[in-house]
C-alpha cells in the first residue's frame, strides 16, 4: 500500500530524532499528511506536490525542532498549512499550540485538521500577527520561513512573555538577518538541523528579548 511507503520514510526519521511517539501519534501525523495532500489540490497550501516529498520537506523538517522548544504555550505565526505548529501539537499533547495565519483558505484547512485529528491543544487565529493581542502571552513564538528575523521580532514581540523565546526556522545560516537585528533582541543559540533525506541546509535561530 502507498500509505506504507509514507510510513517507511516517516518512522526512520522519527527514530533518527530519538522521539518516542505512540502508534496513535504516528497515525495522526500520517492523517495530517493525508489531509494536506487532499486539500492542497484545491487550496494551494504548499508548492510541494509530491506526497513522498511532503514527508521529508514538511513533517520531518518540522520534527527537527522538537528537542529545542521549551515551555508550555506556543504560537506559530504565519503557520500556513500548520507547519510546524500542527506537528508539534501532535507530538506534545501536553503543550498548547496556537496557529496564526491571515490567509482564510489556510485557516479553514487548519480548522478541519483540528477537528479531524481531535487536537484539543490547538487554537486557530485568522488575522495578521501584529493585530493579535492575547490575554496571556506565550512561552515561545515559532515561525518557519516566515519573513525576516527582524520582521518576526517587530511583528510578534507583543506575543512573547518576559522569559520566552522566538524560534525561527531558516534554510541557510541567516548572517545578514542576524546583523540587521542590531539591538532589537538577543541571539540565544543557532542550531544546524539535519533533516533525513534532505541535503539543503537548515537552521533554527533562537532569540530572546533584551533585558
Amino acid at each position: 500500500m502507498i500509505e506504507n511507503k509514507f510510513k517507511d520514510v516517516l518512522i526512520p526519521g522519527i527514530e533518527k530524532y530519538k522521539l518516542s511517539l505512540s502508534d496513535k501519534q504516528v497515525s495522526k501525523l500520517l492523517e495530517y499528511h493525508k489531509l494536506l495532500i487532499k486539500w492542497n489540490k484545491a487550496y494551494n497550501l504548499t508548492a510541494i506536490r509530491d506526497p513522498l516529498e511532503m514527508i521529508s520537506r514538511h513533517l520531518l523538517d518540522s520534527l527537527s525542532i522538537a528537542e529545542y522548544i521549551q515551555g508550555k504555550r506556543f504560537i506559530d505565526v504565519g503557520t500556513g498549512a500548520g507547519l510546524p505548529g500542527v506537528i508539534m501539537a501532535i507530538i506534545y499533547p501536553e503543550k498548547q499550540f496556537d496557529l496564526l495565519d491571515s490567509n482564510g483558505k489556510k485557516t479553514r484547512f487548519l480548522f478541519q485538521v483540528k477537528m479531524e485529528l481531535q487536537l484539543n491543544n490547538v487554537e486557530i487565529h485568522h488575522c495578521r500577527v501584529e493585530k493579535l493581542n492575547p490575554k496571556k502571552q506565550y512561552d515561545g513564538v515559532l515561525s518557519r520561513a516566515f519573513a525576516t528575523l527582524l520582521d518576526m521580532v517587530e511583528g510578534s514581540h507583543q506575543l512573547l512573555n518576559s522569559d520566552g523565546h522566538f524560534y525561527a526556522m531558516k534554510g541557510l545560516y541567516p548572517s545578514q538577518e542576524i546583523k540587521d537585528l542590531k539591538n532589537k533582541c538577543k541571539i540565544v543559540n543557532c542550531h544546524q538541523l539535519y533533516v533525513p533525506n534532505e541535503s539543503s541546509e537548515r537552521h533554527l535561530v533562537i532569540m530572546s528579548m533584551l533585558d
